[in-house]
């Protein structure tokens, strides 16, 4: 079947429920590749020498197609025969020019640098993380489509992946952003490189980050040092974070006295660049097709409230017996307290708040 997307058009194996024999194509990740362009695209404006691209995981070629026809000197690596075949078919139908590798992906980082490296794999991409630092100079693009492990779902195949603890909690979307940003910068410190997040979302059953890449042990110690653990009650939903390499819990916890569960560790830092976001949305162009959906994410992630974990509000009023107000009046009862509040780009029933769940109960009390 013909595919357009942006300013290509592209054809790709007519597409089963799950995963198949053929090329896999996935339609849903459309917001996804909309946005890697636009962030290539503000990219290159503040880093002006970047100008390779590696599409990690070519399969259709789509994403290298894509970053071509936008002007990157493009290399599609792939080891499948038939991915490559449609690879240079989608280039030539597009009359663009990029190089076509059949190689084991983690060999060809090790052998070679590109200034962007695009890892899209199934599952996890943590096998393919050593490599890619290595072999990646400014900007490395990851996605991870395992949030089941990450959000602590599959609680033993998270700790196996990423080396930490993650949680099934009412916040699994922000747990699995800050469990896989853990993992890779823990990944990124061995060789001394330091990460730092310019764009990262939890979007459709993915996360998506844009890592940055500063070089230098000094760099790589203070985000490893900036890393730490959530301590949370599973039965007020009270939590608490602390930085630092070493766990160090509360006994109970400080809201209801209750037993405390210990994630991590997680980033705790920013999970993207606020200076960076308006010069991605600028990017976004109405030839995309989720071009609408794309501004709206980006400006949902700017106006959000940098805290790691954040609330349902479902899930708060289910906990105090009450039915839920308006998410609106909600946040503005929080402001008026004197707490910053947001929406969080999750969902409609999510909110950041610098309140803790008491101040919060009390903040609202009006409302119920």
């Amino acid at each position: 079947m013909h595919v357009r997307e942006g300013a290509v058009e592209i054809e790709v194996p007519e597409q089963e429920e799950g995963v198949g024999d053929g090329v896999f194509f996935n339609p849903v990740q459309e917001l996804n590749r909309d946005l890697t362009i636009a962030v290539l695209r503000a990219y290159r404006e503040r880093e002006p020498r970047a100008e390779t691209y590696l599409d990690a995981m070519a399969a259709s070629g789509i994403r290298g197609v894509r970053a071509a026809a936008d002007d990157w000197e493009v290399t599609c690596c792939d080891v499948d025969d038939d991915a490559l075949d449609l690879c240079r078919d989608n280039l030539a139908r597009n009359d663009l020019d990029a190089e076509t590798v059949q190689r084991d992906v983690n060999a060809l980082l090790h052998e070679d640098y590109f200034d962007v490296v695009d890892l899209d794999p199934f599952g996890t991409p943590i096998p393919f993380a050593d490599a890619a630092f290595q072999g990646t100079r400014n900007l490395l693009c990851v996605t991870a489509t395992d949030t089941a492990p990450l959000c602590g779902a599959h609680f033993e195949s998270g700790v196996r992946s990423y080396s930490a603890v993650p949680r099934n909690t009412e916040y699994h979307a922000e747990m699995g952003v800050r469990i896989l940003l853990s993992g890779l910068a823990r990944t990124a410190a061995r060789y001394d490189i330091a990460i730092r997040p310019v764009l990262t979302h939890a979007t459709n059953h993915y996360v998506r980050t844009y890592l940055e890449l500063d070089r230098g042990a000094r760099d790589a110690n203070a985000v490893v040092k900036g890393l730490g653990f959530i301590y949370h009650c599973r039965h007020c939903l009270h939590r608490e974070t602390e930085a630092g390499l070493l766990a160090d819990p509360p006994e109970e916890c400080a809201n209801c006295g209750s037993e405390i569960t210990t994630v991590g560790p997680v980033w705790l830092d920013r999970t993207s660049d606020l200076d960076f976001l308006p010069d991605v949305r600028e990017a976004v162009d109405d030839e995309m097709g989720t071009a609408d959906e794309a501004r709206d994410l980006i400006d949902r992630l700017g106006a959000e409230l940098d805290q790691p974990t954040h609330f349902d509000q479902h899930r708060l009023c289910e906990e105090w017996g009450e039915p839920a107000p308006a998410m609106d009046d909600f946040l503005e009862a929080l402001r008026e307290a004197g707490y910053e509040a947001s929406r969080t780009h999750y969902g409609g029933t999510t909110l950041k708040t610098t309140a803790s769940v008491a101040e919060m109960r009390t903040a609202t009390e009006q409302l119920f």
